[in-house]
């Protein structure tokens, strides 16, 4: 696998990479260990969908990796920064500036119109609105015309999209999407994926994407299995059938969704 890390540095063809990164939750017996020792790393300019059955560590690897929680152990990497030598409002900062979040229940501002939201992290920032760029996204995602509109007045499709334009507008180094088209129907999540396969394709943007869905996973120019916690399987391009086999054989079991 390409990504490999020294001790000290990372590969600067990296938009994101982690080294050894363990994560527990509770303290003695009663500690459950959701990643046993992560090294995997997510080339710039590139879609990758990560996969494994429910309770494999997911959720948690793309936590860890976008500084949303800290790992118990190991290093994370957002390009050449290390995550776990920034302070609490260092982190907060890069999550601002360099980093854009899509997730299945759109986390959209309900009191805000969709120009606010889009404009949101920018604002909390302190950084200049580039106006013909937001115009650009907004007429990418469809949304042009629905800027005075909050999100109760939207589709969820429509509300995924605002998603996406805010994750856009701030030219993020790397987008981490968690279940984006969960909530949506075929046609839609169809629609959604299709903007996100863009970005990379049109715009340079790295994208990593934690799915249950192998029609989703084949958007994406890898996919990477996990299981209890540690990546298991990872391909380039694999198609529906195979990845839905791959799960298949990973197994689909109920538990926590780490």
């Amino acid at each position: 696998m390409q990504a490999m890390i020294e001790t000290t540095e990372v590969a600067t063809d990296l938009a994101v990479a982690l080294q050894a990164v363990r994560k527990s939750y509770g303290r003695g017996n009663s500690a459950v260990q959701a990643l046993g020792g992560v090294d995997v790393g997510f080339a710039r300019r590139t879609f990758t969908a990560v996969m494994g059955p429910s309770g494999s560590g997911k959720s948690t690897l793309l936590h860890c990796a976008a500084g949303l929680d800290r790992p118990s152990d190991g290093n994370v990497w957002i390009g050449d920064t290390e995550l776990g030598k920034l302070s609490e409002t260092e982190l907060t900062k890069l999550r601002r500036t360099r980093v854009g979040f899509v997730f299945q229940a759109f986390n959209l501002v309900p009191a805000l119109n969709v120009r606010e939201n889009v404009l949101l992290p920018s604002r909390l920032a302190h950084r200049p609105v580039d106006r013909r760029w937001l115009t650009e996204v907004l007429r990418r995602v469809g949304l042009d015309g629905r800027l005075r509109s909050r999100p109760a007045q939207l589709s969820g499709g429509q509300q995924q999209r605002v998603a996406i334009a805010r994750a856009l507008a701030v030219r993020p180094e790397v987008i981490f999407c968690d279940e984006p088209t969960g909530a949506l129907d075929s046609q839609t999540a169809a629609g959604v994926l299709d903007l996100l396969r863009d970005a990379v394709d049109h715009d340079g943007q790295t994208v990593v994407m934690v799915t249950h869905d192998p029609v989703a996973a084949s958007y994406a120019d890898r996919v990477v299995f996990l299981a209890d916690g540690v990546v298991v399987h990872d391909t380039p391009a694999p198609g529906v059938k195979a990845i839905a086999e791959m799960l298949t054989h990973l197994g689909r079991v109920d538990g926590p969704a780490w």
